[in-house]
């Protein structure tokens, strides 16, 4: 897993975070130094308020230890960078239970599909009964895309006619797995753009769907972010946080990008966990979140 992981961050690593070994190299701590660290930390896409609430904290850090080389800041800086990333409560898909029930949400383009793909066979592969909801019903394509996924994971998916009414098509899902005795059930939702109000409608119907139909459902909705969008994903989550309860995000595509400090946003400015990291294209390229070995992923040159 810390290879995937590593491996994920090598753009970020390489580009960014792997410069800021020179930065923090031999000399005392100037104004100069801490200039340097802060425009490295928002070129990583970690945001403007984020960085200056990361390099506050650093400057506290440095005061109070009583650092004074820039050698010293490096293990100053993991700490606080770690810090960041507060543990989560208990993730819903873990807890027993006889029907799971988890909704994934997304704009189109973001991954979202092939990250169910992945998450189905993630949970497969721990023994779970996993099948699939087509309820992105609006997007061409999706309900075939979806059942190709399904077919690589080995997984059953319900779906409806394309047009179709989402909230029904999980409807019959939920009724679906009780029935033939699947444990955990993803449903993918309607992917357009977030600033469409009748698309965040429709999943609100499909929330609530699943909170009649299932005790505590939906477990779990996962906010599929692509990493390449940076700081605009941010704009994105924001919205479906007030159409649908997010209590986890699924980050997608950080190998092909050096925006790995955008995790730390995340975090930060939507108050929200990391649960999986995309780290390739094949269907077992999905790494659960650990934020110490992501923390060191990041400098592991260094």
């Amino acid at each position: 897993m810390f290879k995937s992981i590593r491996e994920s961050l090598s753009r970020t690593r390489t580009t960014v975070f792997g410069q800021i070994a020179s930065v923090l190299g031999a000399g005392d701590i100037t104004e100069e130094t801490w200039e340097d660290l802060e425009a490295l930390l928002i070129q990583a896409d970690m945001g403007v308020p984020t960085t200056l609430e990361l390099v506050e904290a650093l400057r506290d850090r440095v005061r109070r230890e009583g650092l004074y080389r820039a050698d010293q800041l490096m293990g100053a800086l993991k700490k606080e960078l770690r810090a960041m990333l507060v543990d989560p409560p208990e993730f819903g898909l873990e807890a027993p239970r006889l029907l799971t029930v988890v909704m994934v949400v997304g704009v189109n383009g973001s991954g979202k599909t092939t990250s169910i793909g992945k998450l189905a066979q993630h949970y497969k592969g721990r023994g779970r009964k996993v099948m699939l909801v087509a309820g992105d019903t609006f997007r061409a394509a999706a309900i075939e895309q979806l059942e190709i996924w399904g077919t690589r994971a080995e997984v059953p998916v319900i779906a409806g006619q394309p047009g179709g009414d989402p909230a029904a098509v999980t409807y019959d899902g939920i009724r679906a797995a009780r029935a033939r005795g699947y444990d955990l059930l993803i449903v993918d939702t309607a992917g357009r753009l977030h600033t469409k109000y009748n698309l965040m409608k429709e999943l609100e119907k499909v929330y609530g769907v699943c909170r009649k139909s299932v005790h505590r459902a939906p477990h779990e909705v996962l906010l599929v972010l692509d990493a390449p969008t940076g700081q605009n994903a941010l704009v994105q989550a924001t919205k479906f946080k007030e159409s649908v309860q997010v209590t986890g995000v699924v980050l997608t595509k950080l190998d092909s990008t050096a925006k790995g400090g955008m995790v730390f946003s995340i975090y930060r400015e939507l108050g929200l966990p990391v649960r999986f990291i995309g780290t390739g294209e094949r269907i077992q390229d999905l790494a659960p979140f650990d934020a110490d070995q992501f923390v060191n992923g990041l400098f592991e040159n260094s």
